[in-house]
């Protein structure tokens, strides 16, 4: 890998690891990381703050993995092209997970951050236009998901694991040759395990019947059981 994109990766890690909820939670005098679920995200921040301050959480998490991943596509003369060769493709990639695994594990916070689902939409449609519509499909399946069962869990969880699903759809659609979608199927194939391993004590919940649906206030007993298994 050149130095220039060695920077822009390091550049993806560094601005995908700026701990907005943590944040905007210790602007409000409180330590997100000691509530709720524990989890460095917009939807515990949103359950302690307010769903304003989580939507916003949320927008700037979107926000901080997007830039890293569309700047790098600018400067690098990739963005904006609807094929790349295997090394562009992978280089750029490269700066995309740096910025989810900056969320997921920032330097700031000893390593301990949210989930990646926010930034991992945020790194997915800086990747212009080679995601586009994939990541529609899955933005859709979230929406979707979470208006028919309300739990945000599941809806995240669904959407990442249908993504690579629908990239791979669309190119057999388009007859795009699997050498060129193929580092997109496993970025995104390895992007749809890791929001699954970090949303394991999720999906216990959802099995013991405990996960708070969108929009509920957690129990004290929640809390104490999700802290548990953060």
């Amino acid at each position: 890998m050149s130095w220039p994109w060695m920077i822009w990766v390091l550049s993806g890690y560094l601005c995908g690891s700026v701990p907005v909820a943590w944040l905007i939670g210790r602007a409000h005098g409180v330590d997100i990381r000691r509530v709720g679920s524990g989890n460095v995200g917009a939807t515990n921040l949103g359950r302690a703050l307010g769903r304003r301050w989580g939507a916003v959480c949320l927008l700037l998490d979107v926000v901080k993995g997007a830039i890293p991943v569309a700047a790098a596509g600018v400067a690098m003369a990739v963005a904006g092209r609807s094929s790349l060769e295997a090394a562009e493709a992978w280089h750029w990639l490269a700066v995309a997970v740096a910025a989810v695994l900056g969320h997921v594990f920032p330097i700031w916070l000893r390593f301990r951050g949210g989930k990646g689902v926010a930034t991992g939409l945020g790194v997915l449609l800086g990747l212009y236009p080679l995601l586009t519509i994939p990541t529609a499909a899955a933005l859709l399946t979230w929406l979707l998901a979470a208006a028919v069962f309300r739990y945000v869990s599941l809806a995240s969880v669904l959407a990442a694991l249908l993504l690579p699903v629908y990239l791979w759809v669309g190119s057999l659609l388009r007859t795009v040759p699997t050498s060129r979608v193929l580092p997109f199927l496993v970025v995104t194939c390895a992007l749809a395990l890791l929001v699954l391993v970090r949303h394991r004590s999720n999906l216990v919940r959802l099995a013991a019947g405990t996960e708070p649906r969108l929009g509920a206030k957690r129990s004290v007993a929640a809390d104490a059981g999700a802290a548990g298994n953060s």
